[in-house]
């Protein structure tokens, strides 16, 4: 079969050339590419005669697959999979598998990495030192004793709980489901408007889908408290962000912290969160650290190799 890598994955060219040889040694070949290109004609370039396609998080539509006729299996290095058209990928046979756990450490840590930065406000006040300011009045938060609402507790959601008691904090949660195994943490689950309410902190981690989209709607964030922060680090569409851009501005909302978007970066210019007070944005890295990636490969050649076997 032909396996076609659309883009590099943060792994080496060497690390692509061990695996090339790795295949071929069982009569298989592998295409790899060290740069990443959207462009549909360039995707149906690369793809248009691959037996099993790797890729991330590049968009795939049905008029990118529809050219690609030989396709049976993409191996998603990715955990979400909603940039894929799975409806096409079912009607017509492909299997499509993600990568799921590669990341739960590295968004985790970002989660409260984006929360400290909003506690103790370290990116405006680095940015004020370089311009030969000192503290002035300013003080900072703390998180322990603070009360955070995680949205979701799947995989990432119970590491970030874990590292929020590591920190003195008080969880609350909200799921669809209660698991057993986070409330014997020590969390409590309730309803969602009630976890808004009751939050210092809600961080999200929840999958987009149709009951997720716009999760966090302007009445919602009118539940939170003002003194309250937003961390995104799920998907950009489980939150209104005209309406968290609003609520940072009105005062509605002490502050926000945002990885996702309503599409990735670069952001253009007029993009309502860049203009609104007290809100962090970074560029979709919640999922991007050095160890995250080795982990992401070694999942999704395990996936093409398993594929291979009829496993």
């Amino acid at each position: 079969m032909k396996i076609v890598c659309v883009e590099p994955l943060g792994i080496s060219t060497s690390h692509f050339e061990e695996l090339k040889q790795q295949l071929a040694s069982t009569g298989h070949e592998l295409v790899y590419y060290m740069d990443r290109n959207e462009q549909a004609d360039t995707l149906v370039e690369r793809m248009h005669d691959a037996d099993i396609v790797v890729i991330s998080n590049i968009p795939l539509p049905a008029a990118v697959l529809s050219r690609c006729q030989h396709l049976q299996y993409l191996s998603v290095a990715f955990t979400g999979l909603d940039h894929i058209d799975l409806a096409y990928c079912k009607e017509h046979n492909i299997t499509v598998q993600n990568a799921a756990g590669y990341s739960t450490t590295a968004v985790s840590e970002l989660a409260i990495g984006l929360m400290l930065d909003l506690m103790r406000q370290i990116t405006r006040l680095d940015a004020a030192t370089r311009q030969g300011q000192g503290r002035g009045a300013f003080l900072g938060r703390e998180l322990r004793g603070k009360t955070v609402g995680v949205v979701g507790t799947g995989a990432i959601g119970t590491a970030t709980i874990r590292l929020l008691f590591a920190f003195g904090c008080k969880v609350i949660a909200y799921n669809r489901s209660r698991h057993a195994e986070v409330e014997q943490l020590g969390v409590e689950y309730t309803d969602l408007d009630t976890l808004l309410q009751r939050s210092d902190i809600v961080t999200l981690h929840v999958p987009l889908n149709a009951e997720t989209k716009h999760l966090i709607s302007r009445e919602r964030l009118a539940m939170m408290k003002p003194t309250a922060l937003l961390i995104n680090t799920a998907r950009g569409n489980v939150v209104d962000i005209p309406a968290l851009s609003e609520a940072l501005k009105n005062g509605q909302l002490a502050g926000a912290a945002v990885d996702v978007y309503e599409q990735e970066p670069p952001l253009p210019a007029d993009h309502p969160l860049l203009g609104a007070p007290n809100c962090i944005c970074v560029p979709h890295i919640g999922y991007a650290s050095r160890e995250a990636f080795d982990i992401r490969a070694d999942i999704v050649f395990d996936h093409v190799k398993q594929f291979l076997s009829n496993k």
